[in-house]
């Protein structure tokens, strides 16, 4: 049966219903069918300068994929995204598509911008689904090159140098190799097993060889694994995991995470699951102090839980740095927002457990370095929310570990290690960083985007 296309609204896509998702980690959004995509493909205005192609960080050829869904070849679509990413089911599930390719995409102007995000998740899974893989190289350079972190960033420009024809070897220092996409994003967003070790298995089938539980700075340093192991090129892409507080008063509780810990608790150790006695506490009613993704990914793990949640924002829903779809979904569950509030003390009982936390309504004032208004405490507003969990999803800096065990490696203030923006060069010659370790916590898609470059600055490093 034929779809109607209305050219100027996107082709819906099912998810599942709010009431039942709530209590379980099966996987929100279920994806286009094939008729769908190639309904939705049809919007496409095959521009020819596209600016959806200059949105994309890592400058995956669009129209060209999008096309191919069009006229039925799936094939070729998942060969044209390879091409630019290693990740592209991960890549059209989390990525913020309305703010980079689908925000300047043309069709947008006048309706609703094509989906592109949901058109290269269908090219992903129906390659997964029919066993397409990548094309592995058959010319190899004979040079070794050590890539430290598993994420998305390292494994982003494993594959590119793998690709290239380069001996890869990505060191991990968890036991699982994701980084972010395995402790970090909830199972309802990205399904684990389904989908990122599917994606990690194609990088590995290119010959990048994955070495876990390995601390670099612990386990070897960058110093030996040049000296010693014969790698000519380091990429650090080790990400930024050490979780910011705010230092306010009853920091220390029983029952207060870091986003950080509780979303890598409920993931690596499988917190979703009946049959897993996860060291978390799934209490009755969490608070969550935030609102980046991290915060909304934490919000919406512990409601599956069981718990009541409220999210606690300090600026107004205007200025929530969550994707719009994020919120929506929250909200959607049954999340409560707190907005214009903020934490000034986390209230303890008599044994030194969460009993509340005590907040202060705010006003939004000029705008700070940042260019969003300063939030400003109005005085005499505070009053409290009960709870017994709070988890502090502030952002996050990168560990420092790395650098403070290795020579000649600059990092700035922020314990961030400096590295140029198009290549990766670091200070240290044939060491090269990209990702969260260089910037700072950003999105997935913007550490492929330097895992990219890295490969390509690393290529023409080792060319000379």
């Amino acid at each position: 049966m034929a779809i109607e296309v209305d050219m100027m609204k996107k082709v819906p896509v099912a998810e599942q219903d709010p009431k039942v998702r709530a209590k379980n980690f099966d996987e929100v959004c279920l994806g286009y069918t094939e008729e769908e995509a190639k309904t939705e493909a049809t919007r496409c205005l095959q521009c020819k300068n596209p600016r959806c192609v200059e949105g994309c960080p890592v400058r995956i050829n669009i129209p060209g994929f999008i096309e191919k869904i069009k006229n039925g070849d799936n094939a070729g679509a998942y060969e044209i995204i390879n091409e630019a990413s290693s990740l592209p089911a991960v890549c059209g599930r989390v990525c913020p598509q309305e703010t980079q390719c689908e925000g300047v995409c043309i069709r947008g102007i006048k309706g609703e911008a094509v989906s592109i995000g949901k058109l290269e998740r269908f090219a992903a899974d129906w390659a997964r689904e029919h066993g397409i893989a990548p094309v592995k190289t058959s010319e190899k350079k004979g040079k070794k090159v050590a890539v430290i972190g598993a994420g998305p960033s390292g494994l982003t420009c494993a594959g590119d140098l793998a690709k290239m024809g380069y001996d890869v070897t990505i060191f991990e220092a968890l036991h699982k190799a994701g980084g972010v996409l395995v402790y970090g994003i909830p199972e309802f967003r990205l399904p684990k097993d389904e989908v990122v070790a599917k994606e990690i298995e194609n990088v590995k089938s290119l010959g990048v060889e994955i070495k876990t539980d390995y601390i670099i700075g612990r386990s070897e340093t960058i110093d030996e694994l040049m000296d010693n192991e014969g790698f000519e090129a380091v990429y650090i892409a080790s990400g930024a995991g050490l979780p910011m507080f705010m230092h306010i008063p009853g920091e220390q509780a029983l029952g207060v995470y870091s986003a950080n810990e509780y979303l890598t608790r409920a993931n690596l150790m499988k917190a979703y699951r009946e049959d897993y006695d996860t060291p978390i506490n799934k209490g009755n009613r969490t608070v969550v102090v935030g609102g980046g993704n991290v915060a909304m990914d934490a919000a919406r793990t512990a409601l599956r839980l069981g718990s009541d949640v409220t999210v606690v924002y300090r600026r107004s829903e205007k200025e929530l740095p969550a994707r719009a779809e994020e919120v929506h979904h929250a909200k959607e569950e049954g999340i409560e927002f707190n907005l214009l509030t903020n934490p000034v003390e986390i209230l303890e009982d008599e044994e030194g457990a969460v009993r509340g936390i005590k907040v202060i309504k705010m006003e939004l004032g000029e705008p700070d370095a940042s260019g969003r208004r300063r939030p400003v405490e109005i005085a005499g507003s505070e009053y409290e929310i009960e709870c017994d969990t709070v988890i502090m999803a502030l952002g996050t800096s990168p560990n420092p570990l790395i650098s403070s065990t290795t020579e000649n490696l600059e990092t700035n203030k922020r314990k961030c290690i400096v590295a140029d923006e198009e290549t990766g060069t670091t200070s240290r010659p044939g060491v090269f960083a990209g990702g969260d370790c260089a910037t700072g916590a950003a999105t997935v898609i913007l550490a492929m985007g330097a895992g990219r470059k890295a490969a390509k600055g690393i290529d023409e490093y080792l060319s000379k």
